[in-house]
């Protein structure tokens, strides 16, 4: 293992991270005993690729699925391709134009398929391979796309068009036929007017040589492709939307714009046999029904008693794009826009649920979907990522989970079966914990490239529900999913789970495997407000609060009350309100279920008609048994297991008085919240417009036009917006802020004696408008040294705040397992331990040999268990770390913020490793994760770069221009985990998983699964003797005969321009040069040298017959004339 030099710093960064901005710099004074430190990872550890995604396709367009390989591909209006097989086995593909997807075409058993674009262009894929890649393309330059069709295990494919033309395409060769059905020489010579655009192309059953076309205007021809004339021509006076046939071949069913079915029998044109409008109103009088909605898709099936009836699969007139069933014309039951499987099995696909129906049962059971395709069933609104778990934990989730499951599933096989599993070798449990818009947590097996639900918990139970507008409380501060997550905290060791909900409430979740019910959920009110008062003239409105505060012994809150803890709500007749929280929890008993249950609920309240500021950050500690947050006015730790608040200071107050970084206080006047729609009421006291136009120079009264005003009204909306996402959007909004602002502003002090503003010109004083955004933004308990002097390390909290600072609190825990429930704890502030640029985002402490130290947690025991198991289990204090020797640095806090990184040693405090991650950008997301036994930082930016850094030295590992930010959803849900794993939201319904390992990359394609097996295609049945003696069997085509080039001719050039795909042959040729290419061409000249040899043991053979047969006639020859003499020749 090489040891690493500070020495040789410079010698290992790239050309594009050697300037100022961007290089790792050793800061003077370092140390010597921290020059050698062993660092392990290189470049070559690290490589970025996508590895599989998750979720119901967004925006589905098209379906199709093959009876044999049973596999279900589904195109988007993205261009993206998804594929199903059995459960676990997915694959994602996407198009480079990035058109719609209007319809895909299976190869029946053939391992590809065929899609048409909206940009009017058809790919031919090759699924034979486990990252399927396009053959060839085909790109039409004079006629727009509208229909195709392939018949069954047949090459050529008919392609409908705009004009109405039909093409004709070998998808061996994806070459044109010369074979073309013009529209003009489809419909009756008499008719004036254009038929449309081709809506239906499709083979008689019994008669391979009748194809059937569907025109918009309502003409439908049967066309005889031998003949190359029509046949029949059946006309109605409705726009035709879809055609099916009987599976006889004597009857078809067409659907219309009006709503109405008709069925035709193919030797009676003149008029349908039958006309239905499923929907419409039926007179009494026999008048024709009221016209509906029309019928966009229908089927024609077969029951095994021999009934037949119409199956319409999509209906647009029921909400959510709804289908609906019908069985001998009369509605049966509402469906989803759906595809048939097979005679039993319906596909349906909607927006919110997708399932699979048996049609032709009695109550239509559906099946249990073994994909995950619920991620979207609220919008998710903050995702984090756990690798490498303990192993445990998948299986105590999965059990409470299982009993969540609804009951009277189909009982029957799951149809989509197809395909098989990957053979990787990663084999740690990973876990996805999402938090969503209705206020559920869903937890995830993530293990093996796979996605499987394993627990879903709904926090809202917690809450009372308005059941209407008018009983909807006048306290939220948002108009709509007032229980929607924002962010959380989960400690997979001890299963404690923390979760922060929009309505400033935080919620403390234990994990338990036995059923309790809760007579009185614990509730605990915290008011919380940035807000100062004078000695000369004190606030009434006001509540002081002291800096250490006494903690309260009662463990109940209802028996007492500690600091800044209401039980009561004010309501004055003016309306303000005060000490009232947002959410009213609930008040009847309530029954928890094995699993995550309710250990107690913190409030933020209103303060003086102010409504409370949504909470930034959030962090548990098991094993101190405390929970912190913050908000823009500063932070709260309570302690879960007494049920009090212990600390609640503001901002500012962390600061010590000698701190050059400290921010001096606001303005004695009250704060004003900003009211918007959706976050407090139109009748809040704030809306004072002489507080909003007061100068906070002068304190007098200006006009609101000038540009500051209208700047600082803009800073105002855009904090306000911030609210509603998760603290990593928090601070982009505040950077954002903080760079409009940063043109005009100016330093101003406030002198506490005569309270007047003066100018100042020190750099260390910020502005009051800074100052009132400084919110807390990250959190990190730890055992380290509070203090330069501490040779002990003691129990700690690390503060970081969205201007920089990085502060550190010393918790004043007394040793021993049980004496904390008897003592009361003490807080210490210790002032900025560092200054970095831009909003602290995560914060972490290593060893001396550069091993990450985490938090101190406690191991899990249930809580409902008895004594003695708690016991067996219980760990309150860990053990206490060794002392630092004297004049050494045992630790390194690792610093990062939306700009920097740094790396400070503890107890010196001194800064021995800067990087400058970004000038022009900033970071939206970062993490210390662990890869191949090392410890380094993984940052996601805004300019969608991800880069890795080592650990201590920030040496850059990776810099690669992945992902720019293009929808904020990424920035809320992108999130690191360990061991080269990250994952992001990448549309409103996937989770697209990503990774940053050289080892991972390796080896996908040993994880990914396979789509297609060699399967035996089924014989047709045998339809009887009779039926094939008097003509009733089915008649096959020669169409090689019919579309092949010495028959049909050749089609124009112009008409479409074929394009060789990454996958084929011609792709190959032309791969670029190097080992890939170089390969690819070896292996063509390999097969054209055995093609040649192989042709070269032919002529031998030949030459060998040919020797042999003249020796034989010679012999012949000699034989004859062997006795003759001369005179008889």
């Amino acid at each position: 293992m090489k040891k690493f030099n500070i020495r040789k710093v410079l010698d290992g960064l790239t050309a594009a991270s050697s300037s100022s901005s961007s290089s790792a710099t050793a800061q003077p004074g370092t140390p010597r005993e921290n020059d050698v430190v062993q660092e392990t990872l290189q470049s070559e550890h690290f490589q970025l690729c996508k590895t599989v995604r998750h979720g119901f396709p967004y925006q589905p367009s098209s379906m199709a699925f093959d009876p044999v390989q049973k596999i279900l591909a589904v195109g988007t209006q993205t261009g993206a391709l998804r594929l199903f097989g059995r459960a676990g086995v997915e694959c994602y593909c996407q198009h480079e134009s990035g058109a719609a997807v209007i319809q895909l075409q299976f190869l029946i058993n053939e391992g590809a398929l065929v899609s048409a674009l909206a940009d009017d262009s058809i790919h031919l894929w090759n699924l034979r391979q486990k990252i399927p890649a396009i053959l060839h393309s085909l790109k039409f330059n004079r006629e727009r796309i509208t229909y195709c069709h392939l018949p069954f295990q047949s090459k050529w494919l008919y392609i409908g068009s705009e004009r109405g033309n039909i093409h004709i395409v070998n998808v061996e060769s994806f070459t044109l036929s010369g074979y073309v059905i013009m529209w003009n020489k489809a419909i009756e010579l008499s008719t004036k007017t254009h038929p449309g655009p081709v809506v239906h192309i499709s083979d008689n059953p019994m008669d391979e040589g009748k194809l059937l076309i569907g025109f918009e205007c309502g003409v439908v021809v049967l066309w005889d492709l031998k003949s190359k004339k029509a046949d029949y021509r059946y006309n109605y006076d409705e726009a035709i939307h879809s055609v099916a046939w009987h599976h006889e071949g004597k009857q078809f069913v067409c659907s219309h714009s009006d709503g109405t079915l008709t069925t035709w029998n193919i030797r009676a044109p003149a008029k349908p046999a039958q006309i239905i409008t499923p929907h419409g109103k039926q007179p009494k009088d026999g008048k024709k029904p009221e016209p509906c909605k029309p019928i966009l898709k229908v089927e024609y099936k077969t029951t095994r008693a021999g009934g037949a009836f119409p199956v319409v699969l999509h209906k647009p007139n029921i909400s959510l794009d709804d289908g609906v069933l019908i069985v001998d014309g009369k509605l049966e039951r509402c469906l989803s826009s759906a595809l048939v499987l097979s005679e039993h099995v319906m596909f349906s696909l909607s927006y919110f649920h997708t399932s699979t129906v048996l049609v032709y049962c009695d109550r239509y059971p559906i099946f249990e979907s073994p994909y995950p395709l619920s991620i979207h069933e609220s919008p998710v609104t903050c995702c984090e990522y756990f690798a490498d778990c303990p192993s445990e934990l998948i299986p105590a989730l999965y059990s409470v989970g299982s009993r969540q499951k609804r009951q009277g599933y189909s009982k029957k096989e799951w149809p989509i079966s197809g395909g098989n599993w990957g053979q990787g070798t990663q084999t740690y449990p990973e876990i996805i914990v999402t938090g969503h818009a209705d206020g559920t947590i869903k937890f995830w097996d993530a293990s093996a490239l796979m996605l499987q639900v394993l627990y879903k918990l709904k926090t809202a139970k917690v809450f009372e529900r308005a059941r209407g507008k008018e009983e909807k409380p006048s306290t939220d501060i948002v108009d709509e999913d007032p229980f929607a997550i924002q962010t959380l905290f989960w400690c997979p060791e001890s299963r404690m789970l923390c979760v922060a909900g929009v309505s400033a409430h935080v919620i403390i979740y234990r994990f338990s495997k036995q059923e309790v019910t809760t007579e009185v959920v614990q509730l605990l009110e915290v008011r919380m407000q940035c807000e100062f008062s004078e000695v000369d003239s004190p606030d009434p409105g006001g509540e002081q609060t002291p800096t250490l505060p006494t903690p309260a012994a009662p463990s109940s809150p209802q028996e007492a009350e500690p600091p800044n803890q209401l039980t009561a709500g004010v309501n004055s007749s003016e309306g303000a309100r005060d000490n009232i929280p947002c959410l009213q929890v609930r008040s009847s008993p309530l029954k928890q279920s094995p699993g995550y249950q309710v250990e107690l609920v913190v409030q933020l309240v209103w303060v003086s008609g102010e409504p409370p500021q949504q909470i930034t950050s959030l962090a548990v500690n098991s094993s101190f048994g405390l929970v912190v947050f913050g908000n823009s006015n500063g932070l709260a730790v309570v302690d879960y297991v007494q049920k009090t608040l212990l600390l609640n200071l503001g901002t500012s107050e962390l600061y010590s008085p000698s701190d050059p970084c400290q921010r001096q206080p606001r303005s004695p006047r009250k704060p004003r919240q900003p009211s918007g729609a959706g976050f407090c009421d139109s009748n809040d006291g704030s809306n004072n417009s002489e507080d909003r136009c007061k100068s906070p120079t002068s304190g007098s009264t200006s006009p609101c036009n000038s540009d500051d005003e209208r700047k600082q009204n803009f800073i105002e909306k855009v904090k306000l917006k911030s609210r509603r996402f998760s603290k990593t959007v928090a601070n982009d909004f505040a950077k954002m802020s903080r760079k409009i602002s940063s043109s005009g502003e100016q330093k101003l002090d406030l002198d506490g004696k005569d309270n007047a503003f003066t100018r100042s010109r020190s750099s260390s004083v910020t502005s009051i408008d800074r100052e009132s955004r400084e919110a807390i933004s990250s959190f990190y308990f730890c055992e380290s040294f509070p203090r330069k002097s501490d040779s002990l390390a003691s129990p700690c909290l690390l503060v970081g705040t969205t201007q920089g600072s990085v502060m550190m609190v010393a918790l004043g825990l007394q040793p021993g397992g049980d004496q904390k429930l008897q003592q009361p704890l003490s807080f210490a502030s210790c002032g900025t331990l560092v200054q970095l640029k831009g909003g602290i985002l995560t914060m972490a402490l290593l060893d001396a040999a550069g091993t990450l130290l985490p938090p101190s947690c406690e191991a899990w025991y249930d809580p409902n268990a008895s004594d003695e198991e708690k016991e067996k289990v219980r760990r309150r204090r860990p053990a206490t770390p060794p002392s630092s020797q004297e004049g050494q640095d045992s630790q390194f806090a690792v610093l990062c913020s939306e700009k920097q990184a740094k790396v400070v040693a503890m107890p010196s405090q001194t800064s021995i490793y800067k990087h400058n991650i970004t000038e022009t950008s900033f970071v939206l997301r970062v993490d210390v994760v662990q890869m191949a036994g090392a410890y380094c930082i993984a940052c996601f930016c805004a300019n969608g770069h991800i880069m890795t850094l080592s650990l201590p030295s920030l040496r850059p590992l990776l810099d690669i221009n992945y992902l720019p930010l293009t929808d904020m959803r990424i920035a809320r849900t992108f999130c690191f985990s360990n061991l080269g794993q990250a994952l992001y939201l990448t549309s409103p319904t996937e989770i697209q998983r990503i990774t940053y390992s050289q080892e991972t990359c390796d080896n996908l394609q040993e994880m990914l699964s396979e789509l297609f097996t060699p399967v035996e295609t089924p014989e047709a049945p045998n339809r009887g003797f009779f039926k094939g003696l008097f003509g009733g069997g089915a008649q096959s085509l020669d169409r090689e005969d019919l579309f092949g080039e010495t028959a049909a001719g050749k089609a124009s050039r112009s008409l479409a321009q074929h394009i060789p795909g990454p996958g084929s042959m011609e792709g190959m040729k032309g791969a670029a040069s190097g080992v890939v290419g170089d390969l690819a061409r070896a292996r063509v000249a390999l097969d054209e040298r055995g093609q040649k040899l192989g042709e070269l043991e032919e002529r031998t053979a030949a030459m060998m017959a040919s020797a042999e047969s003249f020796s034989k006639h010679a012999h012949d020859m000699m034989v004859k004339y062997k006795d003759k003499k001369w005179y008889q020749l």
